[in-house]
């Protein structure tokens, strides 16, 4: 039996973020805020054995996860890119402003005006449906498509780490809710986590559980 700890750890804000635009695979840079954000986060983790550090090959992620490696104080720590962790992608959407497309995308589905108010109601993997729905080349990634993704950067982590290992993976929002969503259905996610936010996940064998979402507080359990 193999048990190990997952930090999911939402990178620092971009300028899509402070824009508020559908910021899926495609990137933007980390702002001033964005950077503190990531030292942030980094200083919680300062003293933490971390075996392990991981990003999404976005700059987005890689650059926030190089901040914590260089705060924390385990030997040898540098940032190895897991692409299967990106965030969900939005396909002709991307880059757009978030509130109209939301809206656009979800009126066909639900009489829900925004996002949150979708997930008060309906399960995220509707989310990504209705995305792929709403695309007119389809490129859009839907639940299926989504998870197929996710499941290999999980088997991933499940293959390469070992018993009692501590482990940090720089992702996303949406991808961050989504993981919750599945394995931690009781968890409110209609809130997206912050920027620079921890999520904590057990991994016994192939069994994940959520042990925390979107946790800011001074102390990393």
């Amino acid at each position: 039996m193999k048990t190990f700890d997952v930090y999911f750890v939402r990178h620092g804000q971009t300028f899509f973020n402070r824009y508020n635009r559908m910021q899926g695979w495609s990137d933007s840079p980390l702002t001033e805020k964005g950077w503190q954000d990531a030292e942030k986060v980094g200083q919680k983790f300062a003293d933490i054995k971390l075996n392990a550090i991981y990003s999404s090959d976005t700059t987005r992620a890689f650059n926030t996860a190089k901040t914590i490696a260089h705060s924390n104080k385990s030997p040898g720590l540098t940032v190895h890119q897991l692409a299967e962790f990106r965030e969900e992608f939005y396909g002709y959407f991307e880059g757009a402003d978030s509130a109209q497309t939301w809206f656009q995308v979800l009126k066909p589905v639900s009489q829900a005006r925004n996002f949150h108010d979708f997930l008060l109601h309906h399960d995220i993997s509707e989310s990504k449906n209705a995305v792929k729905a709403a695309d007119p080349f389809h490129d859009a990634e839907d639940h299926f498509d989504f998870w197929k993704r996710l499941d290999k950067g999980f088997q991933y982590l499940i293959t390469h780490s070992h018993d009692h290992d501590k482990i940090l993976v720089v992702s996303h929002g949406t991808t961050i809710r989504s993981i919750v969503g599945r394995y931690a259905p009781d968890i409110d996610i209609t809130t997206s986590p912050s920027n620079g936010s921890v999520t904590k996940l057990t991994i016994q064998d192939s069994q994940i559980s959520v042990d925390y979402f979107n946790d800011n507080d001074e102390i990393i359990k």
